[in-house]
């Protein structure tokens, strides 16, 4: 059985998208998944990069894009009441229903995402946020230095592996980044001989033909 890490952070949509339509890709394919929240805001300051919703025009594509893409793969999907939002205490949440030295299970995953993507209410609100930390009940509570460590540690192993956007699912030595690369994932997991070839590789090394000054 081949092993998966989905690394994510709830306020990404795309992440929830990839999350709801993730059975149906892996159906019928010997795998299993680790579900690893991280600090997209994390990766994009180490990148010194905006996150979409933070750039304009991009902003409101984003949000089109997903709802479009919600409607098309028949996932219910509603934005948040604001966005982006602060994720920390949802994913500190998830780190705390995790056992000692494992990943959250995929009902915690699930709860904390349609939390935030169903209903269109205020994701970070912290009587909904009680409310929920109330209904999964973690073993640990997602204050502790442990918890918080537990995040942190894996935001740095994620951009140590080469992570920089969510959702990336991480495979042998192959990060797939997005929703739109399940398909791709799907293809490498069946043996595709496509990545036999040089394209993978290749890609890696192209030549820089310019740099914008900073």
């Amino acid at each position: 059985m081949r092993s998966i890490d989905f690394y994510f952070d709830p306020i990404s949509p795309y992440a929830a998208l990839a999350f709801e339509r993730l059975p149906e890709v892996l159906a019928g394919r010997s795998v299993a998944v680790r579900y690893v929240p991280i600090l997209f805001g994390a990766l994009l300051k180490s990148l010194d990069h905006k996150g979409p919703a933070e750039i304009p025009g991009k902003r409101d594509w984003t949000y089109r894009q997903v709802l479009w893409l919600g409607h098309r793969l028949g996932v219910p999907l509603d934005l948040p009441a604001a966005h982006p939002f602060n994720p920390l205490g949802l994913s500190r949440l998830l780190w705390a229903t995790a056992p000692d030295g494992q990943t959250p299970g995929r009902y915690a995953v699930e709860r904390v995402l349609r939390h935030v993507w169903r209903g269109g209410l205020d994701a970070a609100d912290p009587a909904r946020l009680a409310a929920l930390t109330a209904e999964l009940a973690p073993a640990r509570d997602p204050a502790t230095d442990a918890v918080k460590a537990a995040l942190r540690d894996a935001t740095d192993a994620a951009f140590a592996r080469g992570v920089f956007g969510v959702p990336t699912l991480a495979v042998d030595d192959k990060l797939f980044w997005g929703l739109d690369a399940l398909d791709m994932l799907a293809a490498y997991l069946d043996g595709d001989a496509w990545f036999d070839g040089p394209a993978w590789t290749d890609a890696a090394t192209w030549p820089v033909g310019v740099k914008r000054g900073g």
